[in-house]
Formats: structure tokens, sequence, C-alpha cells
């Protein structure tokens, strides 16, 4: 799923490591979209987490989501990593505004 350089990339903390879903350029019917107006895609892929944040007492406090699960995120927001042509981006937790479920 995600490139050889990152195959053991580990994020710390709370933090979430995605990849950004390609843009759909034709409709159902099959007319395809002017780039323009394509828009900015939201949804994004998981690619690894990180081990989670300390709560007050010092637990461990888990990340909401798992590898593979297909995410919501902000318009803006993120450290974007461009490795071999594809966009991947780090966003904390609570950055996440949802996931989609199967």
């Amino acid at each position: 799923m995600a490139g050889q350089a990152f195959r053991k990339f580990l994020p710390f903390f709370n933090r979430v490591f995605v990849e950004r879903c390609a843009a759909k350029t034709i409709t159902k019917g099959g007319i395809m979209h002017p780039e323009k107006f394509q828009g900015k895609v939201l949804q994004e892929t998981v690619v690894a987490i990180g081990s989670g944040s300390k709560g007050k007492g010092g637990e461990v406090q888990p990340v909401s989501v798992k590898v593979g699960n297909k995410v919501l995120l902000p318009e803006f927001g993120g450290t974007k990593v461009v490795p071999n042509d594809k966009n991947y981006f780090l966003f904390t937790d609570g950055d996440i505004l949802g996931k989609y479920v199967d």
C-alpha cells in the first residue's frame, strides 16, 4: 500500500500518517470533469499510526483509527510529506473528522 520509503515509518504518540486518495475525474455516467472543477479530496487512507498519547493518569490512550481505514480530514492542516511523487500527510488523532464504515 505505502511506498518503499515508508514501510517502516512509525509516527510518534497520537500521530496518524495518511495517503491522499486520488480525485475522481469521471462521473458514474462517464462524463469527465475538467481539472479545475474536481475539487479537493478530503478522504485519505491511514498508512501508519502512533502508539497513542498519555492521559492524565499516565495511561496510554490508543489512536482511534487503524491502518487501512479511510478517514475524513479537514481541508487545511497536517504536515505534507512528498516522497516518490505521492502525497502523504501527518495529522494528530484529534484532527480526524471521522472514518468511513464499510
